[in-house]
């Protein structure tokens, strides 16, 4: 059974960090691509970054140079540090891991910035 387990959200203030986790189960999880997803309230889930198994990294425009994806395979997990939030940031996080056909998601983990 695949798990992915997103933690690390919360209530921030602008300007703001917080450092997602999503610990990963059932999954040979060295070989998979992982990536982070967002979905604010009225709108369309969006990607926001990639890690894929070799290790090279893709962002959203609207993040790049504010976060960060890094994973550590030893712990079948992935991160994503947030900095200098923003309220547009504010949105359900998700954790996707992928392959070929293969995809799971995560349950999400609300992150709520206040200005």
């Amino acid at each position: 059974q695949v798990q992915l387990v997103e933690s690390g959200g919360g209530l921030v203030q602008h300007g703001g960090s917080l450092r997602l986790s999503c610990a990963a189960s059932g999954i040979r999880f060295s070989v998979f691509d992982m990536g982070w997803y967002r979905q604010a309230p009225g709108k369309q889930r969006e990607l926001v970054a990639t890690i894929v198994s070799g290790g090279t990294t893709t962002y959203a425009d609207f993040v790049k140079g504010r976060f960060t994806i890094s994973r550590d395979n030893a712990k079948n997990s992935v991160f994503l540090q947030m900095n200098s939030l923003e309220s547009e940031d504010t949105a359900v996080y998700y954790c996707k891991a992928f392959r070929g056909p293969l995809n799971y998601w995560g349950q999400g983990t609300q992150v709520t910035v206040s200005s």
